[in-house]
């Protein structure tokens, strides 16, 4: 397994701490909350600023540096695929796209793939080819979608509409009609909420946005059953706690879940912009020429990368490293929340994890990259770490370590 750790530090930037912001806030939509730090280069688990600091980095870009940064067989094979041709269009066939299609069949039991650029694209795409399943079926009256509560799908209309945090829907109503969101675990409410005008039901096996929230294998069983009971399609979000963040290669097999449709994106380019919807058989044989599109998507270089990252994941040991890691990080984990009574929960599964404090994150967020740590703050009480599925045993130590140091000078052993 490589790490990418042997690459050269370039030397710091000089200025850019400063005029970088400063141009940013005069010319870039101020959509962003960013933290006060200009990133010039990283390698393996470790991210470098314009000043010279050094970051462990348990962020990851929120799940895409999933090989750590800098990689270095990555960037040669970018740089060897840059070199030949990036891009031709969807109008003609180029070699990777099919292979990694195959691929991803291969390891999900889906059959067939639509590459786009992003997870909230692949959503999107998920609940337009739901809705032509129906349509080609003769079903038109089978709109309604079920979502969960604390969901987050993305942030485009179709997405958005099924995201359930008013603060992300309300400024940008009305979004799409029949959309009924059901608290997790409760059987009763999405058993009545589910019925045959119901044509599709989302979830993400753990919610990424809302927590790190696991289902419940109970609650699973009962989504699964609600399915199969109305014949309504289950789309699983997979765009954060897919393609080996848990351990294994998807999530939902875990629970039980059969999936018609499943959304992928972050992890899968290693860094480079991709996503796909992946959809059964039955899905897709009801999909015709021109239902959908995307100029970049399934490019050359976007699909080399993605081939990369699927051997890394499986030949290159990866996955196993996960596997190896994730019971290592919990125990770490809990026994923090055993030094911390503030820790009112610890959640997550391979390199997927959130401390649930009893008051707001950010502070341990601000203390943890005074420390040299980068996590973040999610759901307002959460701490997330998503770290390079990459990471090592003694980063590790050394993170949670210095994690241990924040949360010490922000909460203390305070209740």
């Amino acid at each position: 397994m490589r790490t990418g750790t042997e690459m050269t530090v370039p030397p710091k930037s000089d200025g850019l701490a400063t005029t970088v912001p400063a141009l940013e806030s005069r010319h870039v939509v101020q959509v962003y909350r960013r933290a006060p730090v200009v990133v010039t280069h990283g390698r393996g688990s470790r991210l470098y600023d314009a000043e010279g600091r050094e970051y462990l980095d348990l962020i990851s870009g929120v799940g895409v540096a999933s090989l750590g940064h800098a990689n270095p067989e990555l960037a040669r094979v970018v740089a060897e695929q840059a070199s030949a041709l990036i891009h031709c269009s969807n109008l003609f066939f180029h070699p990777y796209q099919g292979q990694l299609a195959e691929r991803l069949a291969s390891l999900s039991g889906l059959e067939r793939t639509f590459f786009c650029n992003s997870g909230t694209e692949a959503i999107e795409a998920c609940l337009k080819f739901a809705r032509r399943f129906w349509f080609t079926a003769g079903e038109t009256g089978r709109s309604g979608i079920v979502a969960l509560d604390r969901a987050f799908h993305g942030r485009t209309i179709g997405s958005l509409s099924i995201t359930a945090d008013p603060h992300y829907r309300d400024p940008f109503g009305p979004l799409l009609d029949h959309v009924t969101f059901v608290a997790p675990g409760d059987e009763a409410a999405l058993d009545a909420a589910v019925t045959e005008r119901t044509g599709v039901v989302v979830v993400e096996p753990i919610q990424g946005e809302g927590g790190i929230r696991p289902l419940s294998p109970a609650f699973a069983r009962a989504v699964q059953a609600a399915c199969d009971r109305t014949g309504a399609l289950l789309i699983c979000d997979e765009i954060q706690c897919g393609l080996g963040r848990t351990g294994t290669m998807f999530c939902f097999p875990q629970l039980g879940l059969r999936p018609q449709l499943v959304a992928i994106g972050k992890a899968l380019g290693a860094g480079i912009p991709i996503g796909a919807a992946l959809a059964g058989e039955r899905v897709a044989e009801r999909l015709q020429f021109g239902d959908h599109g995307s100029t970049y998507g399934g490019n050359l270089l976007a699909c080399r990368a993605g081939l990369f990252f699927l051997d890394q994941l499986e030949r290159g040991g990866v996955l196993a490293h996960v596997a190896r890691m994730g019971p290592l990080v919990e125990g770490r984990l809990q026994a923090l929340a055993a030094k911390h009574p503030a820790i009112l929960d610890v959640r997550g599964r391979g390199l997927m994890w959130g401390l649930d404090l009893n008051r707001p994150a950010a502070p341990v967020v601000d203390a943890a990259r005074g420390r040299g740590l980068l996590v973040n703050a999610t759901a307002q009480t959460v701490v997330r770490l998503l770290p390079p599925l990459t990471i090592s045993e003694p980063e590790i130590d050394d993170a949670l370590a210095r994690l241990d140091g924040a949360l010490a000078e922000t909460i203390g052993g305070a209740a």
